[in-house]
C-alpha cells in the first residue's frame, strides 16, 4: 500500500511532536504534496546545522530570538514577527538565542517529517 502523502487538519490531541535534534522540538500540522506545515519548538541554544534540502522554505518567529544563518557567513537575528525564506538547496542554519517558537512552510512537502 502506497504511504499517504497528505495530512489536511492539524488536531492538538492527536498531533505527535519529536525531538529532531537535541532541544529542537517539531509537530509537523499539515501537508499534502505540494506544501507542509511544521510548528517547532527549540530550547536557548539549540542550534541547527547548515543544511540544505529541495524544499524552499519560508518560517515566522512567534516568539523568542532566533540566529538564522547562511553558507556565505551572512546572517539574521529573528525577533518575534520576523519572517525569512531559504530557496531551494539554500544551505541555511539556525541558533536559538532565546527559546524560541516559529511555524515553518516547505514547498514541496518534506516526506521526512511526515512522522507526525
Amino acid at each position: 500500500m502506497e504511504e499517504q502523502r497528505i495530512k489536511p487538519v492539524a488536531n492538538n490531541e492527536t498531533d505527535t511532536t519529536v525531538e529532531m535534534m537535541p532541544g529542537i522540538y517539531r509537530t509537523t500540522k499539515s501537508f499534502n504534496e505540494t506544501i507542509m506545515l511544521c510548528h517547532f519548538q527549540f530550547k536557548k541554544g539549540a542550534e541547527i546545522p547548515l543544511h540544505k534540502h529541495d524544499a524552499t522554505q519560508t518560517g515566522y518567529l512567534i516568539s523568542g530570538k532566533m540566529k538564522l544563518f547562511k553558507e556565505d557567513g551572512s546572517s539574521f537575528i529573528g525577533d518575534p514577527g520576523s519572517g525569512w525564506v531559504f530557496n531551494s538547496n539554500e544551505p541555511h542554519g539556525a541558533e536559538a538565542l532565546e527559546d524560541s517558537e516559529v511555524i515553518e512552510c516547505f514547498s514541496p512537502m518534506r516526506p521526512e517529517y511526515m512522522d507526525s
